[in-house]
């Protein structure tokens, strides 16, 4: 069992990074939708300071997928380079960069309270933008709109995957396994 991805295969690095994104992620949406219909108060006030932890959390690990695909490239797409193909690989894409963005728009929003943003409940990260209601507003929309466009990109993307699974192509296996 490889560690790097080969030319046929995801290494076990690659696949440890996408499942362990994967649960990160869809708890972390859980967490979200469950923040976004509370009202904030003493009593739940460390589900935020959680949220805002994992946030940070998804926000590296992403970073350290993409700089581990410049290390190890995965392998090429099975199947033919069609319309399908294309679809998937913008939608793998802007999958990426929303999970770059969400986390330095709710980043930027929650600098934008005027509250110290904190890693942990420990350290305090550098507010992003400058303290105002209108800028709390913006950014905190703006992420509130990526989340929901993330949402129905993975909808896509796990159906896309069970898709190809059913046809027999054999991409959901070798993201388990490693290889077909």
């Amino acid at each position: 069992m490889a560690l790097r991805n080969g030319p046929e295969e995801f290494g076990l690095v690659t696949r440890v990074i996408h499942w362990t994104m994967m649960l990160i992620v869809l708890g972390q949406l859980a967490l979200g939708l469950r923040l976004d219909s509370m009202e904030p108060g003493l009593a739940n006030l460390w589900l935020y300071g959680l949220h805002k932890t994992v946030g940070f959390i998804v926000f590296a690990l992403i970073l350290v997928r993409i700089a581990w695909h410049l290390v190890s490239p995965p392998p090429p797409t099975l199947g033919p380079r069609n319309l399908p193909f294309w679809a998937a690989r913008a939608a793998h894409w802007a999958i990426y960069l929303l999970l770059i963005a969400i986390p330095l728009t709710g980043w930027a929003g929650s600098s934008a309270t005027g509250i110290d943003v904190m890693f942990a409940d420990r350290w305090t990260v550098p507010p992003l933008v400058e303290a105002s209601e209108e800028a709390e507003a913006f950014w905190f929309g703006l992420h509130d709109l990526l989340t929901k466009l993330l949402m129905v990109l993975i909808a896509v993307h796990i159906l896309g995957a069970l898709k190809r699974q059913a046809e027999g192509d054999g991409t959901l296996t070798r993201m388990l396994r490693g290889r077909v």
